[in-house]
């Protein structure tokens, strides 16, 4: 099993916590590929942690839906399934869509400006190529809108999905620029409709905004 030695690594968090973020990572990037079996000793070496977070990072994983453990066994990736994209995606598109609806009556002139800096670079991490810190501010992007809509269910259930859609979503921003572009688009009339208050077209732009990559992925997977 290769695993990088050249990665940045996140600090100030625990030794299950950095494991845990840095073997999603790889899962989603794909240096780790769906049926891949992982070793708990290689992973510790690589990392420089013990077995125990390893361990307690594989369990976490799974519950993600990202990993497959078997007690006494092994681990393995979990595939990915084509018939998932029209699953997952318009289930995260209805709740980021009401999401939008409820934000468009609450939010404020500075949360609308911390979206347009979101956005901004988002568009800049897309240009440079930089795919995953790409994917983790359109997350951003979203969650701040989620945040807004003051709804914890909207929160719970969309953050569960988020992750699986995640491995997905890393293969659409990899697309040559010219595509994924088109989010920072429908990023800019999301934001416009939330200025006007305008519920509805927040809503109707949001769905877009995963309805329009979920069949371009279902094309190219």
């Amino acid at each position: 099993m290769p695993v990088p030695h050249n990665f940045s690594s996140p600090t100030r968090i625990s030794a299950k916590e950095r494991a845990l973020t840095q073997i999603q990572r790889w899962i989603i990037e794909g240096t780790l590929v769906p049926g891949e079996k992982l070793i708990d000793a290689e992973l510790a070496e690589s990392l420089a942690v013990s077995r125990t977070p390893i361990r307690e990072a594989f369990q976490l994983l799974e519950m993600q839906g990202l990993v497959s453990m078997f007690p006494g066994k092994e681990t393995r990736v979990t595939s990915i399934e084509k018939e998932d994209i029209l699953k997952m995606y318009p289930t995260l598109a209805a709740l980021y869509s009401l999401a939008a609806e409820y934000a468009a009556k609450l939010i404020s002139l500075e949360q609308i400006e911390a979206l347009k800096e979101i956005n901004k670079q988002f568009a800049q991490a897309i240009q440079s190529g930089q795919t995953y810190q790409a994917m983790e501010l359109d997350e951003q992007f979203h969650n701040l809108i989620v945040d807004v809509s003051d709804n914890a269910y909207i929160a719970s259930f969309s953050t569960s999905l988020q992750i699986h859609i995640r491995r997905f979503k890393y293969v659409f921003l990899k697309q040559p620029v010219a595509g994924t572009l088109t989010s920072v688009e429908d990023h800019l009339s999301i934001i416009l409709a939330l200025e006007q208050k305008d519920s509805e077209q927040a809503s109707a732009h949001m769905k877009e905004n995963l309805i329009r990559p979920m069949h371009e992925l279902y094309s190219l997977i």
